[in-house]
């Protein structure tokens, strides 16, 4: 069975210490993490080492990077490359998220840099990809993501592929008061999939995990994850209340 993964994603949220209170009431919760069920949290930089060492005993919990910068070393002030989060114990990292598009101006050239770098490390990509608003009311939605894993993700290797986590974030329904049915996120996540199967053979995409990041609660987790072709969550404000991100994992298949 794929990996079912509820990826929480706290962007610039919490102090150290609201953050440890928070991770620790989910981790001390009493739910069942399977070889194939998996939680991520993606951490502000600064807490990365400290709330690491409040899972090192748990399995199939790991903490992940939000970002990580295109270069490996040098004069970039604020930037944290990948082998400072290799150099911590980090293996997982967000790339590409719609935010980091949008306000940072990340191209799909720079974000297939970033991946190369995260593979050469060891640490497997999260990859978020997604259409805006425009896109979607243009219909051409299918086109505008398969541009995005072709021109980040398709220059790798089948093996390096295999290492790779997807989240598709449908940008049109964060925010915009428009919500996105099971049916919508299911539509699109056997699209991805169909793509890497064109691309890599139907092995390899029976075998990735493809997650929904377009507002995932409690409230409608169960649905969402019921579709065959959804992996789990990217979960952003529901990940920062521990009874719903608790729900969510629950959730998972």
């Amino acid at each position: 069975m794929r990996k079912q993964i509820a990826a929480a994603n706290w962007k610039m949220n919490k102090t150290l210490a609201e953050g440890k209170e928070l991770l620790s009431e989910i981790i001390s919760a009493d739910f069942q993490l399977t070889e194939s069920r998996h939680v991520l949290f993606a951490i502000p930089f600064p807490y990365l080492t400290a709330t690491s060492e409040l899972i090192k005993a748990k399995t199939n919990m790991h903490i992940t990077a939000q970002n990580c910068s295109n270069k490996t070393s040098g004069a970039y002030t604020g930037e944290v490359s990948v082998s400072m989060l290799k150099s911590i114990d980090i293996n997982y990292c967000l790339v590409g998220h719609s935010e980091r598009r949008e306000y940072f101006a990340e191209s799909n050239a720079i974000l297939a840099e970033k991946v190369n770098l995260c593979l050469a490390e060891s640490i497997s990509p999260v990859f978020c990809c997604g259409e805006p608003l425009s896109v979607r009311d243009a219909a051409t939605q299918n086109e505008f993501v398969e541009l995005q894993l072709k021109e980040s993700l398709f220059h790798l290797s089948a093996d390096q592929i295999k290492n790779v986590i997807i989240a598709y974030e449908p940008i049109w329904a964060i925010g915009t008061g428009r919500t996105a049915s099971a049916e919508q996120a299911q539509e699109m996540h056997a699209h991805i999939r169909s793509v890497i199967a064109n691309q890599y053979g139907a092995d390899i995409a029976e075998n990735t995990s493809i997650l929904y990041g377009g507002s995932v609660k409690g409230s409608n987790a169960s649905e969402i994850f019921s579709m065959p072709d959804v992996d789990g969550g990217l979960v952003g404000g529901a990940s920062l209340v521990a009874t719903e991100f608790i729900q969510i994992i629950n959730a998972l298949k």
